[in-house]
């Protein structure tokens, strides 16, 4: 390998299919306050004045669904008119019935993916932690700016030398305005506010590009702009197209759904297996099927980054982690109201989630 272009991408609060995230996972954290045996997939789509908010629920919880779409619109900061529309059905006897034994069972098939990488402080891919920085700065930004509005985009192109980052070949940050500002003004503030606060000087030469607004004016946003739907930011929401993803998103899913909860602990022992150095960087596919509690399988990559096997470390894996969808919800401490912490700025790097915690590794 010699020079290598990797590009990922991160997005805002006011990105339409965030907004659904965000209603989704504070659907999900009211039912678990009240009931945290609630067992949820209620998720939200979204279009100009129209929200939709739909799925199954299985909860003792007494829920306002309307109350709660219409406090994120406001959270967030958009200020218009809603129509709320709620389809809600209690959760299928036979989904429940293949989840509810004594020890857990995997509420669905399907495939996660965990991964770390010791190139940034939070074990993250390096274009994908500086995407999340500059959103989450932009975001920051904006509730200060009275012209910038809440829809929003970033994205870090990063180059590679044998591997090792070298520098930032582009940087690009999209931002809703009001009608009243020009583009000169906009791009400023970009870079002064944004941009410069979050880029490590070393990164960047006079060849790096910046493109703001490279569309030219942006004050058509959100909802009114596009549409949007609960799951549609799955590599935002991971490593960035980095490291595979699993079939199914995060977000609206209560802790017996190992899309979430199983992407989640996988990467726990991988930030752990690159946290207590015993690699650079791993990868964990892990694969369930409904009823099932344990994982069928479990496959390990360190990318010859490691001094030892990939079989080598499956075996060292298995005396220190314990992949039962139980095991999981215990150790993690999942049936808390933790979920809208995720929805924005990727599900991991975080250092206040359990997933990101160290855990000693006996060897």
């Amino acid at each position: 390998m010699s020079k290598m272009f990797f590009t990922s991408e991160s997005v805002t609060s006011g990105h339409p299919d965030k907004v659904c995230d965000l209603i989704a996972d504070s659907i999900l954290d009211e039912a678990i306050r009240q009931d945290p045996e609630s067992h949820m997939a209620v998720e939200a789509t979204i279009k100009d004045d129209l929200i939709l908010v739909y799925g199954e629920a299985g909860t003792k919880a007494d829920i306002d669904y309307e109350k709660i779409a219409l406090g994120v619109m406001k959270e967030i900061g958009y200020d218009e008119e809603y129509h709320v529309e709620v389809k809600v059905n209690k959760q299928s006897s036979e989904i429940n019935s293949a989840v509810a034994h004594d020890q857990i069972s995997a509420g669905d098939q399907g495939i996660m993916f965990g991964y770390a990488s010791d190139e940034t402080e939070d074990l993250m891919p390096f274009a994908i932690d500086e995407a999340h920085k500059l959103a989450k700065k932009l975001e920051e930004v904006r509730r200060q700016t009275p012209f910038l509005r809440p829809d929003g985009k970033t994205q870090v192109t990063a180059e590679y030398d044998n591997g090792k980052l070298k520098r930032i070949d582009t940087i690009v940050v999209s931002t809703q305005h009001t009608a009243d500002v020009s583009q000169e003004e906009v791009r400023k503030c970009v870079m002064e506010k944004v941009i410069k606060p979050v880029v490590d000087p070393k990164l960047v030469d006079e060849n790096t590009k910046y493109l703001i607004n490279p569309s030219g004016s942006f004050v058509l946003g959100g909802s009114w702009g596009d549409s949007g739907t609960t799951g549609r930011k799955i590599v935002v929401d991971s490593y960035g197209g980095y490291a595979p993803i699993g079939g199914g998103c995060f977000s609206s899913k209560d802790p017996t759904k190992v899309d979430r909860s199983a992407a989640y602990y996988a990467r726990y022992v991988c930030r752990n297996v690159v946290a207590n150095g015993l690699a650079h960087k791993c990868q964990i596919q892990l694969s369930y099927a409904i009823g099932e509690p344990k994982p069928l399988s479990v496959n390990v990559e360190t990318f010859g980054t490691s001094k030892y096997s990939n079989e080598e470390l499956e075996a060292i894996i298995d005396k220190n982690f314990d992949f039962s969808v139980s095991n999981i919800i215990k150790e993690l401490d999942l049936r808390r109201p933790i979920y809208t912490k995720t929805t924005n700025y990727g599900h991991f790097g975080k250092k206040d989630l359990p997933w990101e915690q160290f855990k000693k590794i006996n060897l």
